[in-house]
């Protein structure tokens, strides 16, 4: 259907500047957002589908190419792009390439050189079952038959929204989000995202910046069901990327509760659930829940690509009750299977148990020396933020750190959020903007900072840099312009609580430490340009 909208850009028609998209006006869903149209030349050898692929990049595309072609190197290229925008973890390359080199991973069966079932073999599905019924706390084993096996999440939410929704329906998802899912779904299946826009400023049954909530969600389906799209779908990222928020048990169950009440299937990726490393910080799964509303409308999804530090190795598992959805989704993974030598590797990987009933390598070498290297790169990346009086929310899971440079735009717009992040690329630091993850707020970044200190060190000296310079441009704008109203569109960071020490339930939220108070305080101050503004001068 949106395909069909497009006007002009197959072998035949007129040019892509009279390219027309109809969005959903409440949703401000704008196609050209997933786009990067400027100097693109149509290609008679493509179809419609086809030139509309290939020029769906945004800035997070455009920044990874750059970075490839520019990649740091301490000695080959020391003036190279730093990467601190793809979600990978870099810390653990020595635990990861030892194990994985390791004799028993070398097994060569004839078996393994074979077609296998499309679900993927069994034995790497009993594998999958017994570790998440480990690590997610089920209340009951987990069945090998409701385990599916492809080459990735990403493939797994294209089979996903293929087989849940028809094209021109819509599924929703609250923003910011990782970006890489509108791809996902939209360029093979053509299905829609409805946005659940969250911002920063804590308002109504909110507790903390960018929280979900079930209001959220009915409003946002009601939007989109009053412009007739048909929603199939809620997609819920626990841990969340970017955010790195951790959902309660009661968040899961309200969300799960209001799939239910509106028959929406619920789409779970819990593909950092290993990846939160701070004991302060409780992960629930949703498989570890004691019942699930609609069983048969929840379907979960996890990979070792985050977890284990090898994202090079694509390989992403669904578990399902609901043998309909498993058998139409096994048939696609005739396009996107792992390889029978890979899924022995990965098979391996998760029955590591040594001779106690935990897996011994995973919970008494890799998790507990992941979790402490994550914890200190964490913590040096936000010790800078704070120096440089930079708000950001404090999460404990997750590769990333969300921060608000909204103080650094000159207006306030997504546009100068590009020239910010372009500015950051200039000088050879790769990060994500806001909106390649759709957030509604122009100036919000996330950096990654699970590589090692070397590259953090440096990588952190080139943020500061441009920093600097950026305020330094705006205090000489302000002189030149001392009547101009400081309400012009641009948000100051410290009008909201934006500097949070850690996740807190409601229940818990009275608990924060004057420590904490402190620290925001500090933050506050330090971020705050009111000294710079009234001046003695100025007062006189």
């Amino acid at each position: 259907q949106a395909l069909s909208e497009i006007e002009g850009m197959g072998g035949r028609g007129s040019n892509l500047q009279e390219m027309r998209v109809r969005p959903l006006a409440k949703r401000r869903l704008d196609m050209h957002s997933f786009c990067n149209p400027s100097g693109f030349q149509r290609s008679p050898y493509l179809s419609a589908r086809g030139n509309f692929a290939s020029i769906f990049q945004g800035s997070t595309e455009e920044g990874y190419k750059a970075y490839h072609a520019d990649k740091y190197d301490e000695d080959k290229n020391p003036n190279g792009i730093i990467n601190f925008g793809t979600s990978e973890n870099k810390l653990c390359f020595d635990l990861m390439s030892k194990r994985l080199t390791q004799a028993d991973m070398n097994l060569m069966d004839p078996s393994l050189l074979q077609y296998p079932d499309w679900k993927g073999h069994l034995f790497l599905r009993e594998e999958v079952a017994r570790f998440l019924t480990y690590y997610c706390k089920a209340p009951a084993p987990l069945k090998a038959e409701n385990v599916i096996v492809l080459n990735g999440c990403g493939s797994l939410f294209s089979a996903l929204a293929t087989v849940l929704c028809d094209p021109g329906e819509a599924v929703l998802i609250a923003t910011p989000f990782y970006g890489g899912i509108t791809q996902s779904i939209f360029l093979y299946g053509n299905v829609k995202l409805v946005y659940v826009y969250l911002d920063s400023k804590i308002t109504g049954t909110s507790t903390r910046p960018f929280q979900l909530t079930v209001e959220k969600l009915e409003k946002a389906l009601q939007d989109a069901q009053a412009e007739g799209v048909t929603v199939r779908a809620l997609i819920l990222l626990n841990p969340q990327n970017p955010l790195g928020d951790i959902y309660s048990l009661s968040e899961l169950r309200d969300y799960l509760e209001f799939a239910k009440r509106h028959e929406l299937h619920v789409i779970v990726d819990e593909i950092y659930m290993l990846s939160v490393f701070d004991e302060s910080a409780t992960f629930h799964s949703v498989l570890g829940m004691d019942r699930l509303p609609d069983p048969q409308r929840t379907h979960v999804m996890w990979g070792i690509t985050k977890d284990f530090a090898v994202s090079g190795i694509r390989f992403g598992t669904l578990y399902t009750e609901n043998q309909d959805v498993a058998n139409a989704v096994a048939s696609l993974c005739y396009f996107h299977g792992v390889c029978g030598p890979v899924q022995h590797k990965v098979a391996q990987l998760l029955r590591d148990r040594g001779e106690s009933v935990a897996p011994y390598w995973i919970n008494q070498v890799y998790l507990r020396a992941n979790h402490a290297r994550l914890k200190a790169a964490h913590t040096y990346v936000t010790d800078e933020l704070k120096t440089l009086g930079v708000p950001f929310l404090n999460r404990n899971a997750g590769f990333f750190v969300w921060i608000d440079f909204r103080k650094y735009l000159k207006t306030g717009t997504f546009e100068d959020e590009l020239l910010l992040w372009k500015r950051f690329l200039d000088n050879k630091v790769y990060l994500s903007c806001g909106k390649a993850f759709e957030c509604s707020e122009p100036g919000w970044f996330r950096i990654i900072f699970a590589d090692k200190t070397h590259r953090l060190q440096l990588g952190m000296q080139r943020i500061r840099k441009v920093l600097e310079e950026r305020e330094q441009e705006i205090l000489a704008e302000e002189k030149e312009q001392p009547c101009q109203s400081d309400q012009d569109g641009k948000a100051d960071s410290t009008d909201e609580v934006i500097f949070v020490s850690r996740h807190q339930d409601p229940t818990c939220a009275s608990s924060s430490s004057l420590g904490d108070l402190i620290g925001l305080l500090q933050q506050q101050m330090r971020s705050s340009d009111w000294l710079q503004k009234n001046t003695a001068e100025q007062f006189a």
